[in-house]
């Protein structure tokens, strides 16, 4: 009988005792199932050869394909430029939910059984108006944690272990966002150099955790338990009500260019599952090598099932799609808004309720694309990044020699939720607002360096990008410089200030928020060492960053005119948006010279929510972008009578400070500094 959907099951179905592998080839002429020995890689105990279907999909059964068994498959076809087939190698099965590695750049599939109790366990479901992402390393932030095991450090477990999970929980997070962690490998280029790839974007299987990161006692065990260990930390994560976020990449794999390895796709059907132009040469659009050709059904296939088998047997509550502009190129190799693979990731029912984030650009050309990608996407927007980074350091850098700023109209823009970048329809949470990511400077680097020190990546310092927006404050790196360090410190406070108060939705960098650094590296892809795992050993002015940014955090849960949903229309009440009203230094609504000048760095933000499922609650906002102390004028506004501070940038400490303020009173703003105020 025909099924609906000739891309059924594809991968291993165990069923009555007996193992299926269904695998797609159009291109291939022969294919057979290799069932390997249990102890030794090198025998092949079963051949089966597998016959191919009117969809190509071929197919072999076997008692002997059961779980715990290694396996693979043996490609053959015709010899052509778009083909690159290697009949002597055993190709990794594209759907294997195991992977053992037996040899250098060796690997099998391996037959899972992935039963697992979630104990009642469910996916906390956090509205994207309350999401906090925190971006993090599985192994980076534990590797260091005297508090963990040192079995567990720098593992699944160690990430779901109580300490923490407690940390983030008194954080005040709400969402982990994991650099990848399905199963990847280094390039070439840095084995030769004896490097490896700490970050993980080169993913060798969709399917696959990475083993890795697992303990020692499951990589021992085999796959099913390191499946096991990842689905536990899930779990447990699931438990504290955080949720888990998967860093994706789907766009490229490690097969590389041409004269990469052929393990897995390139072997089974090179002409279908990446993009080659008619002479067989690649079409790089990802600066990886190769591009996974999603204008053809099979790959976007591939791609829509391993989403499906993370959000749903894995129980993953997002995902981040690295080079996502890549996912939405055509047939003629441009993009499109309405891609069907974007189109379907949104719209199928085995997704709904997942979040969706995009890195909207690619390498390619146009491949910058934030603001293009559709409804119910969240995007990374870079605009606000560089924009913040400029008002608090590179603009504060220029006054200093003399040059006027950026000023105000366009940091308000961002800050407000990137009004010009996403459209009504879409709102503020449509921006997903970092000031740093896992590429780049940290954001005390930011403060503390004007240029790259990536000599130890042993690309003579070419790597990473030469546009930072940073500002090292009159010394370069280290320095005992009081003057300077205090004023470091206030830059980052602003910097997490704005970030943890802006409209949208905010990604923190894992360890931002006690000022970790990288000694001006940034782009620390290559080092899984010290210099990026997070110290938790923590000096004073640390401990007191870390305070501020969970202050930070309470204030936005606490005041929901932070967290707009949607766009205010003018004349019109939009519940669940914020009513914005703008104001000067001297406490008079801003006009349009105030807006533009570069010469005006101070404002005064007012925003009061319009309920539809919390309490009313009005915010003072107030920045002030120069270095010298001003006077300000608090704004008199209908139904305001008072001015109550909740947090200043220039003061650790408020015991000492006036906290309530009546409408028209006169204030002195230290320079450089924010200050928010709950108005009623």
């Amino acid at each position: 009988m025909t099924h609906a959907d000739p891309l059924h099951n594809l991968g291993v179905r165990l069923s009555a005792g007996v193992g299926e592998l269904r695998v797609w080839s159009q291109n291939a002429e022969a294919m057979d199932l290799c069932i390997f020995d249990a102890t030794d890689p090198n025998w092949i105990v079963k051949t089966v050869p597998m016959t191919r279907d009117a969809d190509n999909v071929w197919s072999g059964r076997s008692r002997t394909l059961s779980a715990g068994r290694h396996y693979g498959i043996r490609v053959s076809g015709p010899a052509a430029s778009t083909n690159s087939f290697h009949p002597e190698k055993t190709m990794v099965e594209p759907y294997s939910r195991g992977l053992v590695r037996v040899g250098p750049e060796q690997w099998q599939s391996s037959v899972v059984d992935d039963a697992f109790d979630w104990a009642g366990s469910v996916k906390p479901k956090i509205a994207l108006d309350h999401t906090v992402v925190y971006e993090a390393h599985v192994r980076g932030i534990s590797k260091l944690n005297p508090a963990i095991p040192a079995d567990l450090r720098g593992t699944y477990a160690g990430l779901a272990h109580e300490s923490t999970i407690t940390y983030l929980k008194e954080l005040g997070v709400t969402s982990v966002e994991l650099l990848p962690v399905q199963a990847f490998v280094s390039e070439q280029r840095l084995l030769k150099q004896g490097l490896t790839n700490y970050w993980g974007y080169n993913t060798f299987n969709f399917f696959t955790p990475h083993a890795d990161y697992a303990t020692m006692a499951s990589q021992s065990a085999g796959p099913e338990a390191v499946l096991r260990e990842f689905k536990g930390m899930v779990k447990l994560l699931h438990e504290a009500g955080l949720e888990v976020i998967l860093d994706v990449v789907y766009n490229h794999t490690a097969e590389e260019g041409p004269g990469g390895p052929a393990s897995s796709l390139r072997g089974i059907d090179n002409a279908t599952y990446y993009r080659q132009n008619d002479a067989g040469g690649y079409i790089d659009v990802t600066g990886c090598g190769n591009t996974l050709n999603v204008s053809n059904e099979v790959p976007r296939r591939l791609v829509l099932d391993s989403l499906k088998y993370w959000a749903n047997d894995v129980q993953i509550d997002g995902f981040r799609f690295d080079l996502a502009a890549t996912l939405s190129r055509g047939d003629n190799v441009e993009f499109q808004r309405d891609h069907p693979l974007i189109k379907s990731i949104q719209s199928d029912p085995e997704l709904a309720g997942v979040k969706l984030v995009a890195e909207p650009w690619d390498v390619g050309m146009g491949g910058w694309q934030t603001g293009n990608f559709p409804d119910g996407w969240t995007e990374w927007n870079d605009r606000y990044r560089d924009r913040m980074r400029s008002f608090w350091l590179t603009d504060i850098a220029a006054a200093r020699d003399g040059h006027s700023g950026s000023g105000i109209g366009r940091f308000a823009t961002r800050l407000a939720g990137s009004a010009n970048t996403f459209s009504l329809e879409r709102g503020p949470l449509a921006s997903l607002n970092f000031i740093t990511a896992h590429d780049g400077f940290t954001m005390a680097d930011l403060t503390a360096y004007n240029v790259k020190h990536n000599v130890g990546n042993g690309e003579s310092n070419r790597d990473g990008t030469d546009s930072n927006n940073s500002f090292n404050h009159g010394a370069e790196g280290p320095t005992r410089d009081r003057g300077i360090l205090a004023t470091r410190r206030k830059a980052m406070r602003n910097l997490l200030g704005t970030l943890l108060l802006s409209a949208g939705v905010p990604m923190l960098t894992a360890g931002d928020e006690f000022g970790r650094s990288q000694r001006g590296n940034n782009n620390a892809y290559c080092h899984d060492s010290e210099l990026t795992w997070l110290n938790w050993d923590l000096d004073d002015w640390q401990i007191d960053l870390h305070r501020v940014t969970k202050k930070l955090l309470q204030l936005r849960r606490d005041n929901p005119a932070l967290r707009p949903v949607w766009f205010g229309r003018s004349g019109e009440t939009t519940l669940s948006a914020s009513e914005m009203d703008w104001y000067n230094i001297e406490g008079k609504s801003m006009s349009e010279d105030n807006w533009h000048s570069p010469k005006e760095r101070t404002l005064q933000y007012l925003a009061a929510s319009t309920p539809e499922f919390e309490e009313f609650n009005r915010i003072l906002l107030i920045v002030q972008g120069r270095e010298r102390d001003v006077t300000v004028t608090l704004p008199e506004h209908a139904g305001v009578s008072s001015y109550s501070l909740l947090w200043d940038s220039s003061h650790d400490d408020l015991s000492d400070a006036v906290i309530e303020h009546i409408p028209g009173t006169r204030l002195l703003v230290p320079g450089a500094s924010m200050q928010l105020f709950r108005a009623s």
